[in-house]
């Protein structure tokens, strides 16, 4: 699978866990959509954390999660 420039940035949305709250150490992937759009509404956290919720919200409006999952299998990472 040839992911061009944003190869990195997609690996490490894949496996990003959730760092706090109810779905702590979840990957962003498997985050309810009601719970990500909660986050759009109420606005996203600032930084790194509110880019990657803002970006797997898109993902999975969108229905592109199996692309999210084949990258984890596909590029396996081992527990952060």
């Amino acid at each position: 699978m040839d992911m061009g420039p944003d190869k990195e940035k997609l690996i490490e949305l894949a496996h990003y866990r959730m760092p706090f709250g109810k779905f702590k150490d979840r990957y962003l992937v498997d985050l309810p959509e009601a719970y990500l759009i909660w986050f759009k509404q109420q606005g996203y956290p600032a930084g790194k954390l509110g880019d990657l919720l803002q970006s797997m919200t898109e993902i999975k409006m969108n229905g592109l999660e199996p692309l999210i999952r084949k990258i984890q299998k596909d590029f396996p990472r081992h527990k952060q």
